[in-house]
């Protein structure tokens, strides 16, 4: 389809280990949000957002609520965003994202992946300039004219709009993300958002065979099983 569907981080199989790093990773996003900016959803558009996507990827509620209780009743969890530049095999790089509570914890888990794949880490911005800021924002129900139009109408500039099959995908600045969901709302009140995230969309792609492809995927299996890693971005198709 176009750059929605290559943006799309590697999904998570659903093992039994994979669900428990997957609860884990919305309880700690879920409290942070919460602390950050109140426990009210309707007046915290970041918690809200996160509920929402956490509701669609069947997270139990009970671990939403108490990820929101902690904040209510005083609980001090403190953790740390981090962002690691790697450079793979065959021209490939990756960003992966963290939040943590043990910087420390994080980096050892990343390098020890790194070197059983040989792959480096680079320096901040050594691979983060390759790749675009976005948000993206999928639903259907307008196509991509009318969707151009109620961008326009709201005074938002997009990135691009792409169309397929039904499933119209808007790119824009990120802080525009809940603008945008709201002017779309606004015509279409039903509507569901298919994708809804804000992630880091590579310039350009590349291929890779053989036992770099190998490699490759034996890295990106690594991360995703590394419980402080919440989102990996990459540039190979």
């Amino acid at each position: 389809m176009g750059r929605a569907y290559e943006v799309r981080k590697a999904s998570i199989q659903k093992t039994g280990a994979a669900k428990s790093k997957l609860y884990s990773m919305y309880a700690r996003e879920i409290y942070q949000a919460a602390k950050t900016g109140g426990t009210e959803p309707e007046s915290n558009a970041s918690l809200k957002r996160l509920m929402e996507r956490a509701k669609k990827e069947q997270v139990p509620a009970d671990i939403i609520k108490r990820a929101i209780d902690k904040v209510n009743s005083g609980v001090d969890e403190s953790y740390a965003k981090a962002t690691y530049e790697l450079f793979g095999p065959g021209g490939s790089t990756v960003i992966v994202d963290c939040l943590t509570d043990n910087v420390n914890r994080s980096v050892s888990s990343i390098r020890a992946a790194l070197n059983k794949c040989h792959v480096k880490m680079g320096a901040i911005g050594s691979v983060s300039y390759m790749y675009e800021h976005l948000c993206i924002v999928g639903f259907k129900g307008l196509d991509a004219e009318a969707a151009l139009e109620v961008m326009i109408e709201a005074g938002i500039d997009v990135d691009d709009i792409e169309e397929h099959n039904g499933l119209t995908v808007i790119y824009g600045d990120p802080t525009d993300l809940y603008i945008m969901k709201e002017a779309i709302a606004k015509v279409l009140p039903a509507v569901e958002f298919e994708m809804d995230e804000i992630a880091m969309i590579p310039k350009e792609k590349i291929t890779l065979a053989g036992e770099e492809a190998e490699t490759f995927q034996k890295l990106l299996t690594m991360l995703e099983e590394i419980e402080d890693v919440q989102n990996v971005y990459h540039n190979v198709a």
